[in-house]
């Protein structure tokens, strides 16, 4: 990369918001990522001798690319505008119509898992459910499967049905799906949602990654680019208010109405969460002067359905000193505490296995899982605003030459791989097990002699011999 990389800032102005004066503050919290030059996005993308593009293969390219808008198939960009809703505390999400006839759901939106399921039962928590037995393209595949989050799981039978995206698509698609009829922690009181829509890849999805997706079979048969983008509309508000802030979850490729400026791509540095790498982090413009690795243990992962920034321990431990040492404060508002008092929470927690940007960070954001190149997107977001002012910035570049090369921390195992590991354990010690109950249902045969009578073979015998 060289003493200077390119790398991406994001500033958080709004999503905690400073009480100092902050016309006079510098940016208070930086997360620089590794990436390549912007484009301007009315230019042609341009490929010579030396250029970023020729240099790296996860360069930038433009932002608004024709070819996503050929490629679009059945697709409307312009339908998908505003088709979310929800809030970082619960959740944004899709509305959605299964089975036929049609059943309308509330589906949340979560890139930081794989599988898509819906509730396939009542519960106290949620007013609808789908009903498997009312659709007549509903096919059960014999199996179930158990999803754990970070808070909640469900189990729920595995089949596939018609699908059917009101803003934005105008035909139904096949796909896999899971009826939830078990689960704990996972519907949660004041959700506005009825299943979740994972759009991570396929190596987190369960039971295995074999079960092709929602994204790539909607990819696949919607004749779609491998990109989608989202934007939250909810910087600056109640982190758990009404739950119906908008927001756009664009569905094969950028629509360039929700966003300014140029969209500035990190690469996506492993294809199972949207892993990135995160560079170094700053405080009220000064750096936390933290090996870089340590951000990313064991990784940086950009995640809609988490709901705020969550950090390594060690990291969070830093931003938290640096925050007192700097007098600014990184606070949320709240809804709930009365009339008479206005309450707000810190927006940072602390993680014990990755730095998680969440929904709180994302609203600040229009965000490009640009799967096709490997790399994600951030640009300025037009809702990202508080009285008319803009609660968020990409900028850069910046020298990076206190920085690793590689800020990304060598795995030994991935999650992945500790399945299969953990699956051909499992078979051998089935096989062994097996082998050992064949074995005790057997009937023993022995084989015996005819008894001599002279043959002397126990004390009994050499008693009566000894008497003779």
């Amino acid at each position: 990369m060289g003493a200077l990389a390119r790398a991406l800032l994001l500033p958080l102005l709004a999503q905690w918001l400073l009480r100092a004066a902050p016309e006079l503050a510098p940016a208070p919290f930086t997360l620089p990522l590794r990436v390549a030059t912007a484009t301007n996005r009315a230019a042609a993308p341009t490929s010579g001798p030396g250029s970023p593009a020729e240099r790296r293969a996860d360069g930038l390219a433009l932002a608004l690319e024709p070819a996503l808008e050929s490629a679009a198939g059945s697709a409307n960009f312009l339908a998908m505008v505003d088709n979310l809703q929800g809030d970082s505390g619960r959740g944004y999400y899709l509305e959605m119509l299964i089975g036929t006839p049609p059943q309308k759901l509330q589906i949340l939106v979560d890139t930081g898992s794989s599988n898509f399921a819906v509730a396939g039962a009542p519960h106290s928590y949620i007013e609808t459910y789908f009903d498997t037995e009312r659709s007549s393209t509903y096919r059960s595949k014999g199996f179930d499967v158990t999803v754990k989050y970070t808070q909640g799981s469900w189990t729920g039978f595995v089949g596939e049905d018609l699908v059917t995206i009101p803003k934005g698509f105008n035909s139904s698609f096949l796909v896999n799906i899971a009826t939830i009829f078990e689960s704990e922690n996972f519907f949660l009181p004041g959700i506005k949602w009825n299943g979740i829509l994972g759009l991570a890849y396929a190596t987190l999805a369960k039971p295995s990654s074999s079960l092709e997706t929602f994204f790539d079979s909607l990819v696949t048969q919607a004749n779609i680019p491998n990109v989608f983008s989202m934007q939250m509309c909810g910087a600056g508000l109640p982190v758990a208010g009404s739950g119906t802030n908008g927001g756009s979850l664009v569905l094969g490729g950028i629509e360039p109405s929700l966003y300014k400026g140029d969209i500035w791509y990190t690469p996506i540095k492993e294809e199972w969460y949207y892993q990135i790498e995160i560079l170094k982090l700053e405080i009220g413009g000064q750096s936390l002067n933290l090996d870089c690795r340590e951000y990313n243990a064991d990784k940086a992962i950009v995640d809609s359905g988490t709901t705020l920034l969550r950090l390594p321990q060690k990291v969070f431990n830093a931003v938290v000193e640096a925050v007192a040492r700097a007098s600014l404060l990184y606070i949320q508002p709240m809804m709930g505490a009365g009339l008479n008092y206005e309450c707000y929470r810190f927006g940072i927690s602390p993680s014990t296995n990755a730095l998680v940007i969440g929904a709180t960070v994302m609203e600040g954001f229009y965000v490009v899982f640009d799967r096709a190149r490997k790399r994600v997107g951030f640009a300025a977001s037009p809702c990202a605003e508080i009285a008319g002012a803009a609660v968020s910035e990409i900028s850069g570049p910046f020298s990076t030459e206190d920085v690793a090369s590689n800020c990304v921390p060598a795995q030994s195992l991935s999650e992945p791989i500790l399945w299969i590991v953990s699956y051909a354990l499992m078979s051998v010690c089935g096989a062994i097990l097996l082998v050992l109950i064949v074995l005790l249902l057997l009937p023993f045969r022995c084989q015996c002699r005819p008894r001599d009578p002279e043959v002397v073979n126990d004390e009994s015998s050499l008693v009566r011999h000894r008497w003779k």
